[in-house]
């Protein structure tokens, strides 16, 4: 049988792309199928190109080691899936300069624009806040926010980051009454605002009296000031009013494409909600109590193990803890000072004098424990007061009771019976014998023995009582 371009002659031609054939099936792939088939396995193996998207991190609460910790991996974790940008939306009273260094510092080495949105309606930027949105690189806030009231507070670590460039504005009189550390720290926070705002091209003289008079602004004002860049209602509205926008990122001009472009919220991982929990200045001084309370009873009980392994813990914990917040060294030497008289009272009762000093030193040592006057950050003075109270009754009554167990006659062993009386019951050649809680020992004493003689036991020499004749 002899083939055609249409199939064997005779026969009905098959469509292209069909396969051919005789008699005998002879399968041919068409050039159709083939290239079919490569489209389909191109398809399967090719790279999927990654949707671009931008990372939301929320800042609420007030700013500490956890929202620090949180924001600082967000940005990394951004930057490393090729985020196109990172909103920071911001709801904050203020916190701590260290934790708002960390951030401002990962907020400028970023390499993709960051913008802070100070959102939803009724938040606010104020303090550690304010310097945020000055660092970032664009500025936004929603209807009904605010920011400022960014005078520096007192904490246990003085003075405030400040950027390695830019001219430093000529210092300006402090409010009358403050000292000079007060007055220092005003400069320093001015000096820090001012070159964000010199950097970011913002209103720097608004930004002075922030710092110096505590000054706020609503988002509409904020924006006529030139503080903010733009005001939008949420997050969709921002992504609206950012698309075309022109940002400097170091020596870089990114031009933002932010139509439909996809967000990625950055939730807060078990790792923040941790640290968040044991640097509440409350939590961290519980545990530090727990600590010392549970060293304290392994000490004086040991052999339990688990009042130990529980208070080293826990004192670990709260070190840590510690070692981030603004504690005043004079403060937690007073508690640990209030702990040791109290226990003293336990030991050697002195009418008092001991219990009531240490109560005192222990209350006003935690009310200066935590030096700072951070919203957020303060110990909470019921706390304070039920756990002084907790502290006598466990010091005083339960040590007492410790001490109480431990100077009681031994009851066990051979120790027992030192001290104990009884009567000669045999006197043979090789010595006397007594009865003695049912069994019959054999006594050494200076003195002749006879019987019915009473004894008292002196000491045990092995199996042998060594007695005097009462």
């Amino acid at each position: 049988m002899s083939w055609s371009a249409r199939g064997p002659v005779g026969r009905p031609a098959v469509d292209a792309g069909v396969l051919a054939y005789t008699g005998r099936m002879n399968p041919v792939p068409s050039t159709n199928r083939l290239f079919a088939l490569l489209l389909l396995l191109a398809a399967v193996y090719a790279p999927t190109a990654q949707a671009a998207e931008a990372w939301l991190i929320d800042v609420s609460g007030a700013i500490g080691p956890a929202t620090a910790d949180h924001m600082v991996r967000g940005l990394e974790q951004a930057q490393a899936a090729d985020a196109t940008l990172v909103i920071l939306r911001i709801d904050t009273p203020g916190g701590l300069d260290t934790a708002m260094r960390d951030m401002i510092k990962a907020v400028l080495a970023a390499d993709i624009p960051i913008v802070a949105h100070v959102a939803p309606g009724g938040a606010r930027a104020a303090s550690a806040g304010t310097y945020l949105l000055y660092a970032s690189h664009v500025a936004a806030m929603a209807p009904g926010t605010n920011l400022g009231a960014a005078t520096p507070v007192q904490v246990g670590s003085p003075g405030m980051p400040r950027l390695p460039a830019g001219e430093e504005p000529a210092e300006e009189p402090a409010p009358a009454g403050a000292t000079p550390m007060e007055k220092k720290m005003v400069n320093d926070a001015v000096a820090y605002i001012q070159s964000l705002a010199q950097l970011r091209g913002r209103n720097a003289e608004w930004a002075e009296r922030a710092v110096r008079d505590g000054s706020s602004l609503s988002a509409e004002d904020a924006l006529a000031e030139g503080v903010i860049d733009l005001v939008a209602a949420d997050t969709g509205a921002l992504l609206d009013a950012l698309d075309g926008r022109e940002v400097q990122v170091g020596a870089t001009a990114h031009t933002l494409e932010t139509q439909r472009l996809a967000v990625h919220t950055h939730e807060v991982d078990w790792r923040s909600e941790f640290l968040a929990v044991i640097t509440n200045p409350n939590v961290a001084y519980v545990l530090m109590l727990i600590g010392i309370y549970g060293l304290l009873l392994e000490f004086y009980n040991p052999g339990i193990g688990v009042p130990g392994v529980t208070g080293a813990i826990c004192l670990f914990l709260a070190l840590y803890a510690f070692q981030a917040l603004p504690v005043s060294y004079a403060g937690l030497a007073l508690i640990l000072l209030g702990i040791a008289l109290m226990t003293a009272e336990a030991f050697a009762p002195s009418f008092g004098v001991l219990g009531l000093g240490g109560v005192g030193a222990f209350i006003i040592g935690s009310i200066m424990l935590m030096d700072t006057e951070v919203p957020g950050y303060q110990l909470a003075l019921p706390l304070v007061l039920a756990l002084a109270a907790t502290s006598v009754g466990l010091l005083v009554f339960v040590l007492g009771m410790v001490l109480r167990a431990r100077r009681q006659d031994v009851v066990s062993g051979m120790e027992r019976l030192l001290g104990a009386s009884a009567a000669v019951e045999v006197v043979r050649d090789d010595g006397a014998w007594v009865r003695l809680e049912g069994e019959l020992w054999a006594v050494d004493c200076e003195e002749a023995l006879s019987l019915k003689d009473t004894v008292t036991v002196d000491a045990v020499d092995g199996t042998r009582l060594r007695v005097s004749r009462r």
